[in-house]
Order: C-alpha cells, then structure tokens, then sequence
C-alpha cells in the first residue's frame, strides 16, 4: 500500500524495535582471528604498520590463545614467521617448525579453541613467493607436493583445520589426499579459493615478512577485476574437496561473497585483510570516524553479503565491545 497507510519508519522508531526486526547481527561465532607467531621467548612485538597487532612467540601466543578463547571468539588463524628461510620454503612442513610447534602448545593449554593454519610457502621462501621457483616463474606442480606437506605436517601437530593461500591449481585435490593417506581424513579444508592480487595486502606483508623479492603474484593470485572467474575458481575448489571456500579481500569483493553465496550450497569465509583494517585505523587515530561504529558496519556488511565466516583483525576489539567493555 502506498503512504501514508505504509510507513516504513514505524519499525525503526526505537532501538529496541530496531533490534527485534534486524536483518542481520554479526555475532563472535562468525569470527576467525589472525595471529602471528615467531621464535623466540616473551616476545610481542608491535607490527608496525598494524595498531593492535602483534608477532608473539609461543610462550606468549599461548596466554593471547586463552584471551581469545575467554572473550567468546571461537577459532584463530595462525601465520608462521621461520627463523631462516631457503628457496623451498622448509621449515613450512618441518615437524619443529614454528607453525607445528605453535599448534601443539595452544591446543594443549586451550583444547576447545580451533586453530586454524594458513598453508603457504611464502612466509618461509627466500624469494617471497608461494611456491618453488623456475627461472622467474612459480612452478605449479613442483609446489603441490610441498603445499600438500604443510597440510600433514599441521594437521600432525593438532590443527583442527587446514587453510591453504597459495593460489596453485590443484593444491586443494593434492592436499585433501595427502590427509586422507595419513589418516586425517577428518580435517576439513578452508580454501582461499577466490584470492585476488590486491594492494589491501601490503601491511600483512609487514607483519608475515612475506613480500616477493621480485616481481608479484599476478601470474597465480586473481586478476581483480575478474567476477565469473571467481565462480569457476571457487567452483573447482569444491570439486577438489575443499570443505569452506573463502573470498580475499573482503570489501572490494562483496559482489564476489554475494555471487558465492547465491551459487554453492558451502559455507563461505571472507577475510576482512591487513590493508582493510589499517585504513579504519589511521582514521580513527585522526578521529575522522567512530573506530566501532565503522567496524562493525564493515563486518556487517561482509555477513549481509553472504559470508558465513569472518577473518578479522577486529575480532578482539568486537567481542569487548560485544561485552560493554
């Protein structure tokens, strides 16, 4: 009916009402938070690009592991920084690598967190790329049986979950029976299955110490003004048995989490990335915008699009909020 018989104001008069008839809500079950650790001992170190963030050491990542946990937050995403780094990325899947030892000791101290591990060489490669390196060119294939290593080596060490970055055709299929040969065929994988060659990144790269030595990583990352090859990326992804496809960045790609949404029938993830949170962060230093208000309308946004999941370094600051704090 038209007005004045329909008033849409009506149901937005007060804030309870509001609240009764809202759409969508984010709430601490969809958030996943990054963390960083590194060698050494009672290490937390500012990353210096990223207010709030940190590289712990294990000792530390630990006590920040129970924090999470005890603030409502379900699961984190774990990055490893190695002590030395070669060309194929060793200590990627080596049992005493500082990812493998990280997951064993959060899960012993905090069981009922799920630790979640990014699958990638980048971090560990002297040349900062993701994979094995042929005259300047990312080797496919090469890489998949490395890629594949990391996912056992985790889900040796307890990871509840695998989540591999690397952009290599394939990597999901190699990896999903590289874990059901060493009977882990009960740990799912996140695929970061429509991961585009963004500019949000380069924070990140700060805190990971991952930034290629030469070149960039348009030849395997997507192209990002691509839509439908999304789709067939994520597509594929599935087909190989990833169990949770994930859309990164997030902001930029809402039409992407929409499209996922509206196509496959998986849960989907979206990564709320370093750049995307730095921006909020340098203008709430400024106080050019209310820091809570603008994050969580960015991750509301993120759910309404379609995401199930949200990685986000905001995730701490969101369940104090959540919490009156």
């Amino acid at each position: 009916m038209p007005f004045p018989i329909n008033r849409m104001r009506r149901l937005r008069r007060t804030e309870t009402i509001r609240r009764m008839v809202r759409e969508i809500e984010v709430t601490l079950d969809d958030l996943i938070y990054p963390l960083f650790v590194a060698h050494g001992l009672d290490v937390k170190l500012q990353v210096p690009s990223m207010p709030g963030v940190f590289q712990y050491s294990i000792d530390t990542l630990v006590k920040e592991a129970r924090e999470v946990k005890e603030l409502g937050i379900p699961a984190v995403l774990l990055f490893g920084i190695p002590a030395d780094k070669d060309e194929r990325g060793s200590e990627a899947y080596a049992s005493d690598g500082i990812v493998q030892r990280a997951v064993h000791a959060i899960k012993e101290a905090v069981p009922d967190l799920i630790v979640i591990t990014d699958v990638c060489l980048c971090e560990y490669t002297s040349h900062g790329h993701c994979g094995i390196i042929k005259g300047k060119e990312v080797a496919n294939d090469e890489t998949l049986e490395l890629i594949a290593r990391t996912a056992v080596s985790h889900a040796c060490a307890g990871a509840d979950m695998v989540a591999p970055s690397d952009m290599m055709d394939g990597r999901v299929l190699s990896i999903r029976e590289a874990l059901d040969e060493s009977d882990f065929s009960d740990v799912p994988i996140m695929s970061y299955a429509a991961k585009f060659a963004s500019a949000f990144y380069g924070p990140f790269r700060d805190a990971a110490g991952c930034a290629p030595q030469f070149g960039d990583r348009s030849s395997y990352q997507m192209d990002p003004p691509n839509r439908r090859e999304a789709l067939k990326e994520i597509s594929l992804d599935i087909e190989e048995g990833a169990d949770i496809v994930m859309v990164k960045p997030a902001l930029s790609y809402l039409d992407i989490i929409s499209d996922a949404r509206g196509t496959f029938d998986v849960p989907i993830a979206a990564y709320n990335v370093s750049g995307e949170y730095c921006m909020v962060k340098a203008a709430a230093a400024k106080n050019y915008i209310d820091e809570r208000r603008v994050t969580t309308e960015i991750l509301t946004s993120i759910k309404r699009a379609g995401a199930d999941l949200i990685i986000t370094y905001s995730a701490k600051e969101f369940a104090l909020w959540q919490a009156g704090v």
